[in-house]
This record gives C-alpha cells, structure tokens and sequence, in this order.
C-alpha cells in the first residue's frame, strides 16, 4: 500500500509513516502519536486485539521512525482533529536512542544536534515559511520578465573591498568566497540581460558574535536597467516585499501566531523614506538620542534599532527607507549625485538593517575613479571591463532570506538557519 501524507488522512484503510511524538503504553492499549512533515495523527492499538504487537510496543523509543498500517476512523475524544489510526501491522524502521537535547536546551547545544533540533514544529514551520517567502519573490519577479541566474562563489578578487572575505586554496593560486554576487550582477546587465535575479550562499568572514550575523547565509539579489532613480529601485523592493509577506501570511500566519505569537503585518506601500540626517534629528528631538558627529555619514546600530519606534510613531509603519548617506560609508559602485551623495539607500525593518540598494555607477570614467578614490582599482580591474563596451543605468539590492526569517518569528539567526555558520560554528 502507497504511504498516505497525515494531512490527506481520511477514514479508510492507510498506511503511514512518521516519527514517534509521543508514547504512552498502557497495560491494555498503547497510544502514538506519530509526526511526519505535513502533520500528527493518533495512532491506538489495543493488545488484547493484536498480541503480535506487544514485543514491538515494548521496544518502541521516543523519536523512533516507524510505519503503520490499519483503518483510519473518526472518534470525536481524539484531540489531534478527531480522527486516529487503529493499525493491524507496525514496522519499526529505525530504533532512536535516548535524545540528547530538549526544547528548552542552550542554543548552541541544540546546534550541536541540529538535526534533532528541527524535529521540532517551530523548526519545521520556519523553514516552510521561508519556503513560501522564496517562492512567492521569485514568482513576482518571473511576471516581471525576471532572469533567475546562477552566479561563481569561487572568485579571484575579492567581491567589494580587500577585507571581510573568505581566502582558499585554488590549484597554484588562491581565490575567494564572494561575500556577494554583486560584480556579476552587473556583468549581467552590461550583457544586456536587464532584468535578473539570483538566490544563494553569501560569504563573509567577520568575527561578529551578534544575534544577526553569520559567516554564510543566503542571499536573494536582484538587479534591472534602464531605471531612472534609485526611487525605481526602492519602489520594486516594496512592491516585492508586500507582495510576499502576504503569501506569507495566507499560508502561514495563524501558525506562526500559534507558535511564535507575532502577527504577520503586511506592509502597506509606499514605504516611507528619511534623509540619513533627518533621522538622526528626529531621533535626538523624540527621544533624546545624539551620536558623535563623527559617525553620523552611516547608521549606528543603536539608531538603527530606534528606527523601529521611529517609524511606527511617525508613520505607523514598520519599515522605513534611509537615504543619503556618507560617500565614504558606501560602496564605490553606488551612483552619486552632483553633489556627491549616493544613490542608495538602505532598508531598516523590525530594528534591524535587512537591505542596502542603490542606482549603480554605469559609465566607466567615473567607476574607475571611484574604485582609485577607494584604493580598489587594482582589485577590480576585472569587474571594470564590464563597463568599457557600453552598459545601460540600472540598479538592485540584496536581501538576506535568514535575517527577515529572523525578524518574521522572533528568533535569532543561529535559529533561521537551516544550519548556521559563525566564527565558532562549522559542524554539523
């Protein structure tokens, strides 16, 4: 018989198979609840009924795996949606040992046994959620003529500066993890592509110990030409967002209410927007915090987190675009101004930083004397051929999907990660 999916259980003979939840074996019954992804259902067996089973019962482990077979009927006293199985064969497939960690384990105890770890329904919810938040972008852009493509992690320059990157063994030379497939984002309009997008491993080797970074994660880039303003850039970023969230929220939003009691708001549009300089005022003007001067061309992480209450009081919105920041805190790709301020911006949800966009620099001249301005032209002499032979004005950003899972359940990055990767973390 053909395994049935406990979420398509109906009354009828089935067959199932799952890992053991739950355990109580009685004198004359033994109740099991019996989890597979998509679901638990109730399993009963009465011994007096089936003999042969008791030498089964009696070896049965908590998270074992195990498959039933029997009648699946209707009873109104089972709380797991009125319905059980009472089977006339089981199979134990795999007997499982005492488990080593608990719900309320440490965190980096629970990493140590990840795989146990996302046993557990929140885990499981996270990364169906993530799922339907993939999904849902990569179907918003493809209605907009969107190119998914596929980018080298094996570089042989670092992707934006000299630092925060991986160096490996490459035959007789070395080469880097791109910290970001920015460069052939760009080569992918200069070949005329215009519209592409790419998700995938991220690399960066910084020893942060914070609750929202990781050594690798992954990203979901996108860029497209022929813009106008960075403004064309920002506007296809919330129009994405708030088009996924809601997917997010139709498939997900009463359990990720259940289980991690937050409510998934989606975002009207447009996003507001602030000068990096307005913020920083209304921020010492409402509620009494002033940086130095000297650090006030970026945001400081203290002001990104009251960014959160920032656009709530101000605009009753949870996210907010920051614009018109420092040339010397941005990128030497970012298109500047007449004035010298680039055109990018960076996306503040929740607190946190989740998004640096901005309009590129096309033409070539000015590239190069960027890349000179910030020591790089030797290290990018690669990425600035793709602007010797013609390349139209365009734009694009990045996200990374495990810090908006973060942000979406609560939880910390070590969690959003189907297995994280910090400055202490490379097992399992």
């Amino acid at each position: 018989m053909e395994r049935t999916y406990i979420k398509d259980i109906a009354p009828g003979r089935k067959r199932i198979s799952g890992f053991v939840e739950n355990f109580r074996n009685k004198r004359t019954m033994a109740f099991i609840v019996v989890r597979d992804y998509t679901g638990k259902l109730q399993v009963t067996i009465v011994k007096e009924e089936h003999p042969e089973l008791a030498e089964l019962l009696d070896k049965l482990t908590l998270q074992s795996v195990v498959t039933f077979e029997g009648e699946v009927v209707a009873n109104e006293y089972v709380k797991l949606g009125g319905i059980e199985m009472l089977p006339d064969t089981m199979k134990i497939e795999s007997l499982a040992d005492a488990i080593p960690i608990k719900d309320d384990s440490d965190i980096d105890v629970r990493m140590d046994y990840r795989w146990i770890d996302l046993r557990r329904e929140r885990n499981l919810l996270m990364l169906k959620m993530q799922t339907t938040l993939t999904a849902a972008m990569r179907e918003f852009l493809a209605k907009r003529g969107f190119i998914e493509i596929h980018t080298p992690k094996l570089i042989a320059a670092a992707s934006e500066s000299g630092s925060d990157v991986f160096e490996v063994k490459y035959f007789d030379t070395n080469a880097y993890l791109a910290q970001s497939p920015q460069f052939y984002k760009q080569m992918a309009m200069a070949s005329g592509l215009e519209r592409i997008f790419e998700t995938g491993p991220v690399f960066r080797a910084e020893k942060s110990y914070t609750s929202k970074h990781a050594t690798e994660f992954s990203g979901f880039d996108l860029e497209f030409s022929y813009i106008d303003s960075y403004d064309d850039v920002m506007k296809m970023e919330e129009e994405l967002l708030a088009y996924a969230f809601e997917r997010v929220k139709a498939n997900h939003g009463e359990a990720i209410k259940e289980l991690f009691d937050l409510e998934v708001i989606v975002p009207t549009l447009p996003f507001p927007r602030m000068k990096l300089s307005d913020v920083y005022r209304e921020l010492e003007e409402r509620y009494g915090y002033t940086a130095p001067d000297e650090v006030k061309g970026d945001l400081t992480t203290d002001a990104e987190r009251l960014i959160k209450r920032l656009s709530l009081d101000k605009y009753g919105h949870e996210f907010l675009f920051v614009t018109d920041y420092d040339a010397k805190e941005r990128a030497f790709y970012h298109m500047r101004d007449e004035n010298g301020v680039p055109q990018g911006y960076d996306l503040i949800w929740r607190g946190v930083e989740i998004t640096t966009g901005a309009q590129r620099e096309h033409r070539y001249d000015i590239l190069k004397a960027q890349a000179e301005e910030k020591g790089l032209a030797d290290d990018v002499q690669f990425y600035l051929q793709f602007f010797k032979y013609g390349c139209p004005p365009h734009g694009g950003f990045g996200l990374g999907i495990d810090r908006l899972t973060m942000l979406f359940l609560g939880i910390t990055i070590k969690e959003a990660e189907f297995l994280f990767r910090g400055p202490n973390r490379l097992t399992p």
